[in-house]
């Protein structure tokens, strides 16, 4: 099957929402218990870097995009990273497409710095991030609580070797 990635529409909204459930049940994606409406997603994350991968019949089968890790301006150029595939594509390297056009899209709107901070036992995810050059900055132990228990979270960033130089 072919996957086509694009900018991610308004229209696409629904389906995104869909795709980050997915991950909300999978228990190892995020800490969020339920996902946000359309109009929260939105205005959580930056209005550009927003991409979706699509299946040949058009169908979106993934998303990336990014958010803002403060609202300071001296960290302008520094995003989160955030990465969602539906559950029956993953396992075939899709991840890695969407990553790799993350990363072009987002020095091109000239961010410097993208970090991730991904659950340990996400072993795939950390794996994708390092092949791209993202570095593990370390383990942000207990940070979180979820279903009563504290979770740790790996941090992991990537420097751009073309933006911010």
């Amino acid at each position: 099957m072919n996957y086509e990635i694009r900018d991610m529409l308004p229209g696409d909204g629904a389906k995104v929402i869909e795709i980050f459930e997915q991950g909300i049940a999978g228990g190892n994606a995020t800490f969020d218990s339920a996902a946000p409406g359309w109009d929260a997603w939105d205005n959580k994350f930056f209005k550009i870097c927003r991409l979706v991968l699509e299946d040949e019949d058009e169908h979106v089968v993934g998303w990336a995009a990014l958010q803002p890790i403060s609202s300071r301006d001296c960290f302008k150029g520094v995003a989160e990273v955030s990465i969602y595939l539906a559950d029956e594509i993953q396992g075939k390297g899709l991840g890695s497409m969407l990553l790799q056009r993350l990363i072009l899209s987002s020095e091109e709107h000239g961010f410097w710095m993208l970090q991730a901070g991904i659950f340990p036992e996400n072993q795939p995810s950390i794996i994708i991030h390092e092949k791209f050059g993202f570095r593990k900055v370390g383990i942000r132990e207990k940070i979180g609580e979820m279903n009563g228990r504290w979770r740790d979270i790996v941090l992991l960033e990537r420097r751009s070797k073309v933006t911010g130089v």
